[in-house]
């Protein structure tokens, strides 16, 4: 358990009691390093987060081998979880594109879902070959029949701050998607910032006009990338708005195979460090954490980019430990 006395607790006023982190590492991270992770490797790293105190750990993804070759084993992974409710009440989201993936997830028991659309066209085409209505009209019959089947659906967007073929990307536009993936069925909606462009005003002005548009700010969760250094600036302006959920990744992995700008994730360490001096709840152990990212640093040969892992891991290396 932790033993630090930093960071010292200086709750502010307006900030939720408790935050959610979905964490993103062993799908979103893994997903774009250049060599595949071991199957073996991954599910440790997963019973690793639940020890550590994560209750929603995305695991896998259902896409075709052929688009995303790191996570073709997802077959092979989920059947190697089933130990993960042993640690906790833990949920472990999947990704599907289509009803495809959707029979494949839910063959092997996966009871939480994702879908996930573009709020711009350019990235519609790259990432799912399709338009985006048309991107729409795909994921229609899938969270039909997941919710029939009584599983949970989150709905993923990308691109909303901003595309790196488009460029800025108006509001409404992201509105009209966003509410439009809602109205499939959601139960949730993830705001991803791809390639890390938003600003704190940015994003209190996007979830003013969701609510506008009738979405709760209670369904909505964030997805930051830390490009130009704003994830924890936009997670607190989102937090002053309502948002209890916000996506993380351990370590601070990841990115996108289809937009190149896209860097690496919020690092779930740095999250945690900020949420626990707000005294926010997460039910996360930051040490227990961290040394799951240094754990992790040294099968994939190199040290986390996370500054909190980094700061309390100082003589920490890239090589393999136990």
């Amino acid at each position: 358990m932790t033993t630090r006395s930093l960071p010292m607790k200086a709750p502010a006023p307006g900030l939720p009691a408790r935050v959610r982190i979905h964490e993103v590492g062993a799908r979103d991270g893994l997903q774009n390093e250049a060599e595949t992770v071991p199957t073996e490797v991954k599910a440790e790293f997963i019973r690793r987060l639940a020890v550590a105190g994560l209750t929603t750990i995305e695991a896998t993804s259902f896409v075709h081998p052929k688009w995303v070759p790191q996570l073709a084993d997802a077959e092979q992974l989920f059947p190697l979880l089933g130990d993960i409710a042993d640690v906790g009440d833990v949920s472990l989201p999947v990704l599907v594109p289509n009803e495809r993936g959707l029979d494949r997830a839910l063959a092997l028991g996966a009871r939480s879902v994702a879908v996930f659309g573009s709020a711009t066209e350019t990235f519609a085409a790259r990432n799912l070959n399709r338009t985006v209505d048309a991107s729409l009209a795909m994921f229609a019959p899938v969270v039909a029949r997941a919710k029939a089947d009584r599983v949970h659906v989150r709905g993923y967007l990308s691109m909303c701050f901003g595309d790196p073929w488009e460029g800025a990307v108006p509001v409404a536009q992201v509105v009209r998607v966003a509410k439009a993936l809602m109205e499939l069925g959601c139960d949730e909606l993830s705001l991803g910032d791809t390639i890390g462009v938003a600003t704190p005003g940015h994003v209190t002005e996007l979830l003013s006009a969701l609510n506008d548009a009738g979405v709760p700010t209670s369904a909505v969760g964030v997805h930051f990338h830390d490009t130009y250094g704003q994830a924890l600036s936009n997670t607190l302006a989102a937090l002053q708005h309502g948002v209890t959920t916000v996506d993380a990744s351990a370590g601070g992995l990841g990115g996108c195979p289809y937009a190149r700008s896209a860097t690496g994730n919020l690092a779930t360490e740095d999250l945690v460090w900020m949420l626990d001096g707000l005294g926010i709840e997460t039910g996360v152990d930051l040490d227990e954490l961290t040394a799951t990212s240094v754990w992790l640093a040294g099968r994939l040969g190199r040290p986390s980019p996370s500054r909190t892992v980094r700061a309390l891991s100082p003589s920490s290396s890239a090589s393999p430990k136990e």
